[in-house]
């Protein structure tokens, strides 16, 4: 019995480990921490579906907020396209949102073909969104990843390859 005792232990260890613990800097401008509960929000999609954060729980799920106006977030747009959502787009236990901060449909539309990215975007109009996990005045290139409980397991800021790895690598973990 005491055999079995440890290999238990052992195992949740590993499954702990597997994402890893990351300090978030207090520049990053978060409001929202590790290991919180997503807030709940309800986002509108260019194509006119309403999605509800608590209806994707049971899924991975990454939120990229993104402005057109955003150079940053043109630059990992493509990388976001092209490393994770062809990726994992077909398995049912992901979602990928873009959520686009206060412009209008139209914008974000014309901005999607431009970049192009083939992910679904939300509108976010005044920020309503956004300001539930950043602080006002925050700048918008972030990515929360959110394990298949709700709980936020993940944030970037700004575009940096070695923490886009890590964040691909935080993904593929939870969705095995």
């Amino acid at each position: 019995m005491k055999h079995l005792t440890i290999v238990l232990v052992l195992l949740t260890f590993t499954v702990q480990a597997q994402t890893p613990v990351k300090e978030i800097p207090a520049d990053y401008g978060y409001i929202v921490k590790i290991g919180q509960q997503v807030p709940d929000f309800l986002m509108e999609l260019t194509n006119g579906k309403t999605v509800e954060m608590s209806d994707l729980k049971g899924k991975v799920v990454m939120l990229q907020f993104t402005a057109s106006w955003c150079s940053v977030c043109r630059k990992e747009m493509p990388h976001i396209e092209a490393d994770i959502w062809k990726k994992h787009k077909n398995n049912k236990n992901f979602a990928l949102y873009g959520i686009d901060l206060d412009e209008p449909k139209d914008i974000v539309e014309k901005f999607a073909k431009q970049i192009p990215v083939t992910y679904p975007l939300a509108l976010d109009p005044k920020g309503g969104i956004f300001y539930r996990f950043a602080e006002k005045g925050a700048g918008v290139t972030r990515n929360v990843i959110i394990d298949k409980t709700g709980k936020i397991v993940y944030m970037t800021r700004l575009y940096k390859e070695e923490e886009f790895a890590e964040m691909k690598s935080v993904i593929a973990d939870l969705l095995k």
